[in-house]
């Protein structure tokens, strides 16, 4: 990561975890579009249960990003020793964010779920979806652990293959466990949400085997392990405000929700629908950024100026063509992509003005994903946390309201957009201020 040409090295570390979420992202349409047969109750029921969702990964990864950019940075300044205990910390900590949502999914989802609606259709949907999801997450976090310690170490193809496996056999037993169908009985969502779960518990079987059966740079070991707060502080420092920012998300998803449920189903079914299309635009950003971010970090412990700020243009560019593509498709086939998730006529008529409003936040987001990420890799991450709190909540809810009282549907949604926009500044506030206070000093 300090020698490879800065092109091909962001090429070779960014293709793994672009495709990986990009395949991620297309099992979410998957799962929707099979869930969509259902009715509209049961997509409804979904997107109530997608802020828990979010916030689950959000933990996962979130706490996966700080052990990341630790491990990156500890491995830049030849700290071997140190290297190793943040990835033994960050392996143990999984255990405890699983055991957070296997309790909220036993005792507290009907309750949640009920704060958003009275309505027994959508909760009979909801309740067996998150409950099952929640409690089966052990899974998923032990593997989201292993997968960033993996990738601070350089390697990218071995989260890609557990990634491609896991969604495989998601997406197959999807339809066969939702349907009853080689003679099983019909699940309906809980079935969705077991084959979630079973590819889950594949992909961790096979990160474990590809970690504790290779040599890397990095080791994970418990012989005389304590834990250190100097070690935990070091990884929240940064996984902190990476876990809120992924979290604010899911709360002005819930807010949103909340808003549009006043309204009707259709328009909860919509955000529902765009946050799962979205998702094929923005996950592989957020796969290039898994590839940049232990460069990013690499380089700054290494004092490289002229690779880190290499890999940041480079890595924006990418971002913006990413973020571009998605913006056309969104503006001329909005028709088109509701079609794929048997919208009714209400869903209709209110979503393609709505995804043509909400697609206009992707250009902005690319600036705010990549300006977050180099505050991540460089250990600042209260500087993303101030600017998506920003982009996903301080802006968000007001404009929200504000656009309800005055203009009502579908011009709510345009407060993703302008969120954005006003976002971007600070983004670039923060990034010169970080450019001439650590990094223009380098040698």
């Amino acid at each position: 990561m300090g020698t490879m040409p800065i092109g091909k090295l962001l090429f070779a570390m960014a293709l793994p975890p672009i495709v990986s979420m990009t395949v991620k992202a297309c099992y979410n349409i998957i799962d929707s579009f099979f869930v969509a047969k259902l009715g509209e109750d049961a997509l409804a029921g979904i997107t109530l249960v997608f802020p828990v969702q979010m916030v689950l990964i959000a933990l996962g990864a979130g706490t996966g990003v700080g052990v990341n950019s630790l491990i990156a940075r500890r491995l830049g300044a030849q700290r071997f020793d140190d290297a190793n205990k943040a990835a033994t910390h960050g392996f143990l900590l999984s255990f405890f964010s699983w055991f957070l949502f296997a309790v909220f999914g036993l005792f507290f989802t009907r309750p949640f779920l009920a704060y958003f609606t009275d309505d027994p259709a959508i909760l009979s949907f909801g309740i067996p979806y998150c409950t099952i999801l929640c409690t089966g997450s052990l899974f998923l976090m032990v593997y989201l652990s292993l997968e960033k310690i993996l990738q601070a170490t350089g390697n990218m193809l071995y989260p890609f293959i557990c990634t491609i496996v896991g969604v495989v056999i998601k997406t197959c037993l999807n339809p066969v466990l939702m349907f009853g169908l080689l003679g099983l009985p019909a699940l309906g969502v809980a079935g969705a949400a077991l084959a979630t779960t079973i590819g889950d518990l594949v992909t961790m079987i096979m990160a474990l085997f590809f970690f504790f059966g290779k040599k890397y740079d990095v080791k994970i070991g418990f012989r005389g392990f304590r834990p250190e707060l100097g070690t935990l502080k070091s990884i929240y420092i940064v996984a902190l405000p990476a876990i809120l920012m992924q979290s604010i998300g899911s709360v002005v998803i819930g807010c949103m929700n909340k808003i549009l449920v006043e309204y009707s189903a259709a328009a909860v079914s919509v955000l529902g629908v765009y946050f799962r299309l979205q998702s094929i635009i923005f996950m592989p950003c957020f796969g290039l950024t898994q590839g940049a971010l232990p460069i990013f970090g690499y380089n700054f412990g290494a004092r490289k100026k002229a690779r880190l700020m290499k890999a940041f243009k480079r890595a924006l560019l990418a971002a913006c063509c990413m973020m571009g593509a998605g913006l056309l498709v969104f503006q001329l086939f909005p028709r088109e992509l509701l079609i794929l998730f048997n919208a009714t006529d209400a869903m209709m008529e209110l979503g393609v003005d709505a995804f043509r409003i909400l697609s206009l936040c992707f250009l902005p987001a690319a600036f705010g994903i990549i300006c977050s990420t180099m505050f991540q890799g460089t250990g600042h991450g209260f500087m993303s946390l101030i600017v998506s709190l920003m982009r996903q909540l301080v802006c968000v809810l007001p404009l929200a309201w504000l656009l309800a009282s005055v203009a009502g549907l579908p011009w709510i949604f345009a407060s993703f957009p302008l969120a954005e926009i006003i976002a971007v500044p600070a983004s670039a506030l923060f990034l010169v201020y970080l450019y001439r206070r650590e990094i223009r000093p380098m040698p």
